[in-house]
Formats: structure tokens, C-alpha cells, sequence
């Protein structure tokens, strides 16, 4: 047995008083006359041998009595055996897992209601002195103080669900710096959560002996989730009038299938039920919806697949962009192509203009979505430059040579692609054999492949030094290149080994393939524009340069209001830091001024907190060493009592104050009883 104010011992010192008063008690006696003292001696000794019984048990009564009294004061305890008790004040940590996965329901109801009530006996068991810190997984910058028990039960019962997943190896840290701030010595720790195996891999054995931290592990009834994994386009651009394929995978994070899950798809603010899907356990689904858009524009799209109770994961937000016209400028020297004119002007979705060389305003690049240097003899060290940053920024960049090009201006351009490098003109003819079926360049254009394809000839043509990068579109029968495609960052350079003029090349002749490569070329991007955004991973998102005006001001609002985002112009892309300023799924608009969207962008919830993959208590304990002791909740015993003990042992003070009353008593009994 310890005590918790051992100092209040000395005052048993004070069991000297009753001693003290029963030894100098002196009783007078009252002068009887008898007629008879026959009978005096035998009364005399029987009235003396009960009245010194009487006084020696009122005493012991007494001493017992205050020293039960002392004893309380004290506060004696029986540790525990887990722990390392010391009185005095304490500075306390509660950690309150408010994740998504704490939204799952437990035998009576959600985890993050039982975590409230936890948290709050948790308090409960502590005095009004000791100062208490309570941390979400939110991280907020005020819940790196110590409160008051009063503010701390305040703080409790503020804290909402929240997107937010931390590793409890970080809520630790977080936790041992605010007790280290604290003014008391001693200082106790506690982890509220469902505890999922994706946070506690870092986990550790806490070893402080003044750090101790106890884990408070809750149960969900059922481990049944599924949810929307991601979506994609098969197509990298979509159009208006034709069939954009839209795939969708749903996640089933149980280990049992899951049947009939109903599939909807809300298509700018249009309800449209998708069916019903079976998941496998532990498996996905992928589900294909087609899509036909009549306009032009932005599109958002809301998928949902119908789940409870975590919904967090039940909805995902996606945008995209659905171009009027796609812009081609054809540079040349002298007299442009008449084969590109043709190609485009029969497509209104294809805006086709041609400048010469000497007319160029590079300011103007990044207004088309392809650029085609056609025949071009040389190619200047600015323009070299300029569509490098062009490239690199998502822009395509197609090359017919001239049959006397200048060979290292040309290969300036290559070396700082990494693209092909070009050789000497061969004069002879040459037949083109194979088509990159599995390209994107022509993946859509033919609905079968076909050997009898007629394809290009040519009678000239540069001989190319391959390079790893290269991804061949159309090759010679000896494997050579007839036009390769190179990636730089976000955009394409597209090599032809000959030049463009039929006096060349047949390929201007060839319907089949040239009008088809040219378009899927001029649509094609190294990077496609992400359709949706992950809130809390991705910090930062980006747009297109819209003006040159460094002082204009890009503003970001949705369903939580506006702000002002972190901006950078880097060419012609602006980086917009989000700094965790989103918080919550949905669709937000970039703008300058209020009602011009200049771009939308969809962010979800992060998927790491779907997996309902949980530790058990045993699984803790083994982890940790038993270094952190395990609270569990009965149903027979008040959780307070148990938290009280583990911080303080089992409290024997209402013990004493019951045994002083039982002596007092026991000496109004021995008084009342035994006569003088």
C-alpha cells in the first residue's frame, strides 16, 4: 500500500490526545453514607474492573477512529502493477481519433460518440488542478496547449468527423511535446481509436518513465465497406456528339461479397442510375459508362454507389473540360501546305492557321493545342527554346522536314527532348509497313486491324538515329522509323523521316492514315488534365496562364466558401498551393472576379481510411511490449474507476473514512452498553 500525501502521516502523532485524556481523566467520587458496609469491598472491586474495560475500549474505538481519519486524509492506494504511481499534479494527453473510420457503428452507437463518452471519463478521473491537453487528427494549431478540465470537456464535445488520417506514431509525438511543456512532473497519456492497421505501423513501446501512455482501443460491430476506388477516361480528350467511355472501380474492403450495389452517376446536376453491381470480397469492380455530351464546356460528375454507414467513400467528384475547337498553327516558310488546310477545314472541331516563319509571336504558343513545322529549312535558337517550354508545358509539336534542312539546328531541338536524331537524306524509295496499332495515335481509328491497310511510300527520306525515348507510329519494313513520337514532361514532339510534299511522300494522299494521325495527334496529351484531386495529398494544383499581368489575383471557391490560393507562374502554367485549405469533397472553380470560371477542379476524400483492417487488443499488447497499458470498457465495472486506477491505482480513502465512522460508532455502542 502507498499513499498519495504520505506527509499527512504525522498527524497521527495527534493518537497522544485520547491517550493523553484517558490517563490524567480523574473521576470524583460521590460520598454515599450506608448503614451497612458489610457488602462495600465486593461492590467497590466489581464497579472498578467493568469501568476500566469500558474506558480501555472507548479509547481503542477513539484511536482507531482518527487514525481511519488520518489514513483517509493520506490517501492510501494499491498500485497497480503496470504502473509507476506518484502523487501529486498531472498534465494529461487524450488523443481523439476523429477519422472517417471512426464513423463505423459500434453495439449501442458510432465509434465517435463512444470515443466522446470515453474521452470525457477519461476526464473524469482526474482533479481540477491537473491540465489536460485533447488532440483530434486534425492537428489544429490550438490543441498543442494545456487546458483546464472544464475546457478540455468543452474541447470534447466540439470535435466532429474529420477527413483527416494521422499515424498514431505522429499523434505520440505531438502528444509528448505539449506534456513536456507542462508544469507538472508527471505526466499520462491516452490514445482513443479503432485503431487501423494502415496507422499504427510506426507504433512503438513508449519507455519514458514519467511518459505514460494507455491505449483505449473501440470495436466496431461489423468491418463492411465498400467504395468508389477512382474513374477514368479511356480517351485522354473528350468530345462532343461521340461516345466517351467513363470507367469506374469500386472497392469492397470486406471479406464477404457484396451484392446489388447500386451505382448512380449525377451528370451536371442530371440524376442518372447506373444499375446494380456485385463486388467480390476483398476485390474490385469495374464498370464501364458511356457518356454522349451535346455541349460544350465544363462537365462535373458526381458517381455514387449507395453504402452505410461510412459514406465518406460513397461519393466520388470528378470535372472535365470539353473543348469548342481545337487550335493548329501551321508554321512555315513561304507558302503553306494546302494538304494541311484541306485536312482540317472538313472538321469544324479543327481550327487551322498557318503564319511564316518570320511572323511568329511566341507569346501566342500556348493558344494552340499543336503546332506543325512544316519544311522549314532552319530552325532558329529562340524558336528552339520556345518549343522546348512549349513541349514541356503539354503542348505537341509535329515536324515535316525540309529536303535540306539544316541538320543541326534540327538536332539542337532533338538533343534537348532526348528525341531521335537526324541523319543524312536518302533518295530511294521506301515503303511504309507497320502501323502502332496500340497507340493512342490510332488506337480509335480503325474498328479492326486490317492487312490489307494501303499505306505511305516515299522517295526520300532522313535516316534517324533511334533513341530509347522513341515510340514508333509508322515504320519501314527494315523497322526504321517513318514518324516516331517522343514525350517531354506534359507534351509530344512528333518526328516524319520525309517531308510533307507529295514530290516526298505519299502520305498527304493517304486518307486512311493521314488525316486520323494528324487529329488524334493534335488532341493528344503526354499528361492528361486530371479529372479529380485527393484532399490532404495533393497541395497543389495547376493551370493554364491566362494573362500576363503578374498582379491578377486567382481565386478559388466551392461549397466552403473562397480564398486565395498560393500562386507561381512557371511559362505558361500558374501552380496554385492549396496549403490544406480544401477540406471537404466536392467541386471548386478557379476565377478571377465572381461568376467567369476559368477552371474547375473536383476533390475527394482520401481512400486510406476505407480499409476497416483493424488491431486487436492482443495484437497491441504484442506490438507494444505491454509498455502501454490497455484500457477496455466492461459492462460490469464504471470506466472512470478503471482509468482512475491505472493512473492512480485502487483509492482506499472512502475505505477509511467507512471505518472511522464504524469506530465511532462502536464507541457509542460500548458506552451505551457496558455500565460504569
Amino acid at each position: 500500500m502507498s499513499f498519495v500525501y504520505p506527509y499527512f502521516l504525522w498527524a497521527l502523532l495527534t493518537l497522544a490526545v485520547p491517550i493523553l485524556i484517558h490517563l490524567f481523566y480523574f473521576r470524583r467520587y460521590k460520598i454515599v453514607f450506608f448503614t451497612n458496609v458489610r457488602f462495600l469491598r465486593e461492590v467497590k472491586e466489581q464497579t472498578a474492573a467493568r469501568s476500566r474495560l469500558r474506558h480501555l475500549l472507548a479509547l481503542a474505538m477513539r484511536m482507531l477512529a482518527l487514525a481511519a481519519l488520518v489514513f483517509a486524509f493520506a490517501m492510501p492506494y494499491l498500485p497497480d502493477k503496470n504502473e509507476n504511481l506518484r502523487a501529486g499534479g498531472r498534465d494529461v494527453s487524450i488523443f481523439f481519433d476523429n477519422s472517417f473510420s471512426m464513423s463505423a457503428q459500434s453495439e449501442e452507437q458510432r465509434l465517435i460518440e463512444l470515443a466522446r463518452l470515453r474521452a470525457e471519463e477519461i476526464l473524469a478521473a482526474y482533479d481540477n488542478d491537473d491540465r489536460i491537453q485533447i488532440l483530434t487528427a486534425d492537428f489544429e494549431g490550438r490543441d498543442q496547449r494545456l487546458l483546464s478540465k472544464e475546457e478540455a470537456l468543452s474541447r470534447i464535445r466540439e470535435v466532429k468527423i474529420s477527413y483527416t488520417s494521422r499515424d498514431l506514431a505522429k499523434a505520440m509525438q505531438r502528444q509528448k511535446s505539449a506534456l513536456q511543456s507542462g508544469k507538472y512532473n508527471y505526466k499520462d497519456a491516452y490514445i482513443i481509436s479503432d485503431f487501423q492497421t494502415n496507422i499504427c505501423q510506426d507504433l512503438k513501446a513508449e519507455t519514458d518513465s514519467l511518459y505514460k501512455v494507455h491505449l483505449v482501443p473501440l470495436q466496431a460491430i461489423q468491418n463492411k465497406n465498400i467504395g468508389i476506388d477512382s474513374a477514368w477516361f479511356a480517351s485522354p480528350v473528350q468530345t462532343t456528339q461521340q461516345t466517351n467511355t467513363l470507367y469506374v472501380r469500386v472497392r469492397n474492403y470486406a471479406d464477404v461479397e457484396f451484392q446489388n450495389a447500386r451505382l448512380s452517376l449525377n451528370l451536371d446536376g442530371q440524376n442518372r442510375p447506373e444499375g446494380t453491381i456485385n463486388i467480390p470480397a476483398n476485390g474490385s469492380y469495374t464498370d464501364t459508362i458511356n457518356l454522349t455530351l451535346t455541349n460544350t464546356g465544363w462537365h462535373t460528375v458526381k458517381l455514387n454507389v449507395t453504402d452505410f454507414p461510412i459514406e465518406f467513400d460513397n461519393d466520388y467528384h470528378f470535372s472535365f473540360y470539353v473543348s469548342e475547337r481545337v487550335s493548329l498553327l501551321e508554321i512555315h516558310e513561304g507558302t503553306p501546305s494546302t494538304a494541311l488546310a484541306a485536312a482540317f477545314s472538313k472538321n469544324g472541331y479543327f481550327q487551322h492557321s498557318a503564319k511564316a516563319l518570320g511572323q511568329l509571336d511566341y507569346s501566342q504558343f500556348g493558344q494552340h493545342n499543336m503546332l506543325i513545322l512544316n519544311e522549314l529549312k532552319s530552325i532558329p535558337s529562340g524558336l528552339t527554346n520556345e518549343l522546348t517550354n512549349y513541349i514541356k508545358n503539354g503542348g505537341n509539336v509535329f515536324i515535316f522536314p525540309h529536303p535540306q534542312a539544316n541538320l543541326s539546328e534540327y538536332n539542337a531541338l532533338s538533343a534537348a527532348i532526348n528525341a531521335n536524331e537526324w541523319g543524312g537524306l536518302q533518295t530511294q524509295a521506301r515503303a511504309v509497313a507497320v502501323v502502332n496499332y496500340d497507340d493512342f495515335v490510332f488506337s480509335d481509328v480503325f474498328d479492326e486491324r486490317k492487312d490489307n491497310l494501303k499505306l505511305p511510300n516515299t522517295t526520300a527520306n532522313y535516316a534517324m538515329q533511334r533513341k530509347a525515348s522513341e515510340e514508333s507510329l509508322l515504320r519501314y519494313r527494315d523497322g526504321s522509323p517513318f514518324v516516331s513520337k517522343h514525350i517531354k514532361e506534359r507534351g509530344h514532339l512528333y518526328l516524319c523521316a520525309a517531308p510533307l510534299s507529295a514530290e516526298y511522300s505519299t502520305l498527304t494522299q493517304n486518307g486512311e492514315i493521314f488525316v486520323p494521325m494528324l487529329y488524334s495527334a493534335a488532341i493528344s496529351s503526354a499528361q492528361s488534365r486530371r479529372i479529380a484531386y485527393t484532399i490532404g495529398i495533393d497541395n497543389s494544383i495547376e493551370t493554364v496562364s491566362r494573362t500576363s499581368v503578374s498582379e491578377m489575383v486567382y481565386k478559388i471557391g466551392g461549397e466552403m466558401g473562397e480564398f486565395i490560393p498560393e500562386q507561381r507562374t512557371i511559362a505558361s502554367r500558374v501552380v496554385l498551393g492549396i496549403n490544406g485549405q480544401i477540406q471537404q469533397a466536392g467541386i471548386y472553380n478557379l476565377f478571377y472576379t465572381a461568376g467567369e470560371i476559368l477552371d474547375r477542379f473536383a476533390f475527394n476524400y482520401d481512400r486510406r481510411e476505407s480499409s476497416l483492417d483493424f488491431m486487436s487488443a492482443d495484437e497491441l499488447r504484442e506490438k507494444t511490449g505491454d509498455t502501454m497499458p490497455i484500457i477496455e470498457g466492461t459492462k460490469t465495472r464504471d470506466f472512470t474507476s478503471i482509468v482512475a486506477q491505472q493512473s492512480k491505482g485502487t483509492p482506499l480513502w472512502k475505505l477509511c473514512l467507512i471505518l472511522a465512522l464504524v469506530f465511532l460508532l462502536l464507541e457509542t455502542l460500548v458506552l451505551r452498553l457496558i455500565k460504569a
